[in-house]
């Protein structure tokens, strides 16, 4: 899948001169002071009940009975046999192979 932010021309001279234009004409965008980034605490400090709410887990939760990653080789018409009825083939394959008798 490509990057769609690879597809955006570069910006000219004068639009990046305009866009720094607005970003000084900013009123609420003033640069923090010496002393101001000095007095700066991290979001938890400053606002621990805040910060409270924004804490979860990364990732996907933790499951009973976790997948193992495998590889192995199929045949190309199986695969594309699969694939063709969409997201989700890996898990039908799963299944097939779940179901198949083996002695």
């Amino acid at each position: 899948m490509s990057n769609p932010k690879s597809r955006l021309r570069p910006l000219t001279d004068e639009e990046e001169a305009e866009i720094q234009r607005q970003i000084a004409a900013d009123p609420d965008d003033a640069e923090a002071t010496e002393e101001e980034l000095q007095q700066a605490k991290p979001f938890a400090q400053a606002f621990p009940e805040l910060f409270e709410g924004t804490k979860r887990a990364r990732g996907r939760p933790a499951v009973e009975k976790p997948k193992q990653i495998v590889s192995i080789r199929l045949d190309q018409d199986v695969i594309r046999k699969f694939k063709a009825t969409g997201k989700g083939w890996q898990a039908r394959i799963n299944e097939v192979l779940k179901r198949a008798k083996v002695s």
